[in-house]
């Protein structure tokens, strides 16, 4: 009994050690590829982006204004450069019990984004603005 104990001990460690670990950009790419998934932040919504074939995505603050963009591997983190021309935004990802946990690059892990749901739906953008 005494040694099933220790065992029972470094299988839990190893299993949450291996939960913290960021996740790779295959891994990311599998997760995410096809799904449109909702981010909140503090309990309050965030945004949603959408995952398309080939690294491209889709991005929005909830308001129907919508950046094409496409995300790339840099070390552990996953970068996202969108058509607004802002550069690359990097973030660490992390698979959670409840879906995707994201840590923007030097930010205190405190205020990371959550995956709230996800969706197989494409996401709702408004057209061009147009008008004076």
């Amino acid at each position: 009994m005494k040694q099933l104990l220790p065992l029972a001990f470094l299988a839990l460690f190893t299993g949450v050690a291996s939960a913290q670990a960021p996740m790779t950009a295959a891994e990311f790419d599998a997760y995410t590829q096809g799904k449109t998934l909702f981010f909140e932040a503090g309990g309050l919504s965030y945004g949603v982006e959408e995952y398309l074939p080939g690294r491209k995505v889709r991005w929005s603050f909830l308001d129907g204004d919508c950046k094409e963009g496409s995300w790339y591997p840099s070390g552990a983190q996953i970068c996202f450069e969108y058509e607004d021309g802002t550069g690359p935004q990097c973030w660490t990802f992390f698979r959670d019990t409840g879906g995707l946990r994201a840590i923007f690059q030097g930010d205190d892990p405190q205020t990371a984004l959550y995956e709230a749901r996800q969706s197989d739906e494409p996401m709702v953008c408004l057209g061009p603005k147009i008008g004076v």
